[in-house]
């Protein structure tokens, strides 16, 4: 039996950009992935370098958008797709205030790559925006459905992807490799999003799943050009087709659509619009969110088994580049970063448990 380099436990946004990584090494590897829908499938898509509720920039806005933009268009050229597409972002403005806000967030050295100074006036007749627009740049839009298909189609084509639940009983642990059924491997990675939470070798509590809606409806009125963010990001999707989203259910475990998240995001949207809507489909995801919102990466016994999670609503934006630093932590010993190391939790945990002794 072949012994592979690695094998892969999900295909969301984290398993993709980190089979890149494989792929660009040379290494051997496979993916074992059911299927089902995630919250990269069901993604709104829009990567975003600014939280535009309170204008102020991502983590490390600036070193991950320099990773991410490069990255989705030679994996967009790769795949012979048409998932990625550069595009602006345009921030309603519901008083004078936060126009003010938004011109002193241009001043600063943070934000001014990403935010235009210039206040436009609304020319839509469709959108409420009394105070104008703001708008942010260097932003751009995946559709996740169309490239997670055609990533699987590749992997499919080279013999890569396991369509099949993973069964956790089944991992033996060997001295110099894991085996799984019938593959061996050097290393293990869980790229499971909010499924993390049944894996039995997470032994930290440190996921929080956030559920979100999302609904698609059809305007011949709203005839918008970018994307519109308001009480949500409304995005077009061709054809007077629009998606508008996502709420957060805190304590929903659920997969189902509801009627309340529906509601909420109508009346979010008519806040935002004065033309007609029809709402045509209604889609949930769930997001693998962390206590201290920031991604996990890394071992937690030093045994060959990685994990790669928590990416929360940002994890277009931030995958490729924390794919680099985990395949490098592996390969080269390089050091990860403390904010996304996994230890971090192991180390909260000792400090409580020793200051409780004491």
């Amino acid at each position: 039996m072949e012994k592979l380099d690695y094998i892969i436990v999900g295909l969301g946004i984290a398993g993709v950009t980190f089979c890149e990584q494989l792929e660009a090494a040379g290494k051997s590897f496979i993916v074992i992935d059911a299927e089902e829908s995630n919250a990269t499938s069901v993604a709104g898509g829009v990567v975003n370098p600014v939280v535009l509720k309170r204008i102020t920039p991502v983590w490390k806005a600036g070193e991950f958008m320099d990773v991410a933009l490069p990255f989705y268009k030679k994996l967009s050229s790769k795949l012979n797709a048409n998932f990625f597409s550069e595009t602006a972002i345009q921030r309603i403005f519901y008083s004078a205030k936060e126009q003010n806000d938004w011109m002193i967030a241009c001043d600063s050295k943070a934000l001014s790559p990403f935010l235009s100074a210039e206040i436009s006036k609304n020319e839509n007749e469709a959108v409420k925006a009394p105070f104008g627009l703001g708008s942010v740049k260097q932003c751009f839009q995946i559709n996740t459905g169309e490239l997670l298909t055609r990533y699987r189609t590749h992997l499919k084509d080279s013999d890569r992807l396991v369509v099949s639940e993973f069964d956790y009983a089944e991992i033996e642990k060997f001295e110099d490799h894991f085996q799984y059924k019938n593959h061996s491997a050097k290393h293990l990675v869980f790229s499971e999003g909010s499924r993390i939470i049944q894996n039995p070798h997470f032994s930290i509590e440190a996921i929080i799943p956030k559920k979100g809606e999302y609904i698609i409806f059809e305007s011949e009125e709203l005839q918008l050009k970018t994307i519109l963010k308001g009480s949500y990001f409304i995005i077009p999707l061709g054809e007077n087709k629009y998606k508008a989203g996502a709420t957060f259910a805190h304590g929903d475990t659920s997969l189902n659509i509801t009627d309340k998240g529906r509601d909420q995001l109508i009346e979010g949207v008519r806040k935002m619009i004065q033309c007609d809507m029809n709402v045509v489909d209604q889609v949930s995801g769930m997001r693998p969110t962390v206590k201290d919102r920031r991604p996990i990466l890394g071992s937690l016994l030093s045994d060959s088994m990685y994990f790669f999670n928590g990416l929360g609503t940002r994890g277009l934006l931030m995958a490729p580049l924390l794919s680099n630093w985990l395949f490098r932590h592996i390969e080269e010993g390089l050091e990860l970063p403390s904010e996304v190391n996994i230890r971090r939790f192991q180390l909260k945990c000792y400090l409580v448990s020793t200051f409780s002794r004491s």
